[in-house]
């Protein structure tokens, strides 16, 4: 079951970030272009602000593991209501639920982590620049 569950989810993250992080087209069309690429020349300049890299790659990595919270916490569920009153299979679910739970707040916190770094980073915010 846990093989299962492993496998569904670690195809899933991989579907997900295939999508956001496909090549572009442009890099693709010779090998000029690559090498274009490769010299930095056709490189995205937008790395910080609401819509760069490090915000589009937080965000996915955001999505995923709330969704995976998600997940957790409604099989916590199912172990709970199938557990037949058996002591340590009920701490079993409840435990699956609260680490899921405590994921979610930790996944939540670092995400106002980074938001901070990346805007201090910006141009034009508050943050001082060095």
């Amino acid at each position: 079951m846990k093989k299962m569950i492993s496998a569904v989810l670690s195809l899933a993250v991989i579907a997900t970030t295939s999508l956001y992080f496909a090549p572009a087209t442009h890099a693709l069309d010779g090998v000029q272009n690559g090498a274009n690429a490769a010299r930095g020349t056709d490189q995205p300049i937008d790395l910080f602000g609401a819509n760069g890299t490090f915000s589009l790659i937080t965000n996915v990595l955001l999505f995923i593991i709330g969704a995976i919270a998600v997940i957790m916490i409604v099989i916590g569920g199912m172990r709970y209501v199938i557990s037949g009153g058996d002591s340590n299979q009920i701490t079993a679910a409840k435990n699956t639920i609260l680490y899921a739970i405590i994921g979610i707040i930790v996944a939540i916190l670092a995400y106002a982590a980074v938001n901070f770094v990346i805007s201090s980073f910006a141009p034009g915010s508050t943050g001082t620049n060095v």
